[in-house]
């Protein structure tokens, strides 16, 4: 008998909007399995960012085509997934759709001067401050997300998520 496949919930934005925190704290409290698209970049992605160069499409398709496949095993396998990823535009999201219907999306969203001051805070992560503008320069805003205001503690932004995708207080 198949495994019924469960459902990703992908937690999308910009570099510094608490992605990997949200995302941390919505699997602990679920049980959910956690994944950081970061993990995920090639070593020459790496240092390319770590350059103050931005990636391009044909850098970015294979670590989307990775994360596909990723979302598939794991929801195949009978799993819920809670990914970290920034999938700044429709079609990077369009590619991590081809995992399955199961694949819904959250955008935390803000301000570039909030956001600046997070990536100028953290020290022990590749992307630099530097880098925040070419993000924001090609964010397509998603039309299908909760979309949440990244001003919210990490702990409130993912009591808001559990409720309507967990259908439960944390």
């Amino acid at each position: 008998m198949p495994v019924k496949p469960q459902f990703t919930l992908v937690i999308m934005g910009v570099s510094g909007c608490g992605k990997t925190t949200v995302g941390r704290l919505v699997a602990d409290r679920t049980g959910a399995d956690f994944a950081d698209a970061d993990d995920f970049h090639s070593p020459a992605n790496r240092q390319k960012m770590a350059a103050g160069m931005p990636l391009d499409d044909g850098d970015r398709q294979p670590w989307l085509e990775a994360l596909r496949d990723h979302i598939r095993a794991t929801n195949e396998a009978g799993r819920t997934l809670v990914l970290a990823c920034s999938a700044l535009k429709r079609k990077y999201r369009d590619v991590l759709r081809e995992a399955g219907p199961q694949v819904v999306f959250v955008f935390l969203d803000g301000r570039r001067d909030q956001l600046l001051a997070r990536l100028q805070a953290r020290s022990d992560h590749f992307f630099p401050p530097a880098l925040l503008d070419s993000q924001l320069a090609t964010l397509e805003r998603p039309e299908t997300a909760l979309v949440l205001d990244l001003a919210a503690s990490p702990e409130d932004l993912a009591t808001q998520i559990l409720v309507p995708f967990f259908n439960r207080l944390p």
